[in-house]
């Protein structure tokens, strides 16, 4: 079973700063991709940030030059670091992996998502 926990979410003025973080843990073989979404109400849920095999990085043109997605070494944590948040940002983030398990070749994860909210 794999888990992804978000965290980091919270309130921020426009202009200010958040770094979300996704703890994953469980029998991950192998990592596909990683990911952050965000959803606002009554929209579909949209990828933001990715990662895919290759170390290939690719953003929505929204948080282009704003958010940065990373992970640490052991692909474990992913990070979404939202600079120059404005109050458009404002959503539920989702971590989500895609990868293989001992009895899944391919599957997907997600987090329970961290709400940010932009507001002065």
């Amino acid at each position: 079973q794999v888990q992804l926990v978000e965290s980091g979410g919270g309130l921020v003025r426009p202009g200010g700063s958040l770094r979300l973080s996704c703890a994953i843990s469980g029998s991950l073989v192998t990592t596909y991709a990683m990911a952050w979404y965000r959803q606002t109400p009554g929209m579909q849920r949209d990828v933001i940030a990715q990662i895919r095999s290759g170390d290939i990085i690719n953003y929505e043109d929204s948080v282009k030059g704003r958010f940065t997605i990373s992970t640490d070494n052991t692909k474990t944590t992913l990070y979404l670091q939202m600079d120059n948040l404005n109050p458009e940002d404002t959503a539920d983030y989702y971590c989500y992996v895609a990868g293989r398990t001992a009895d899944q070749p391919i599957a997907d994860f997600w987090g329970r998502g961290t709400q940010v909210t932009v507001a002065s």
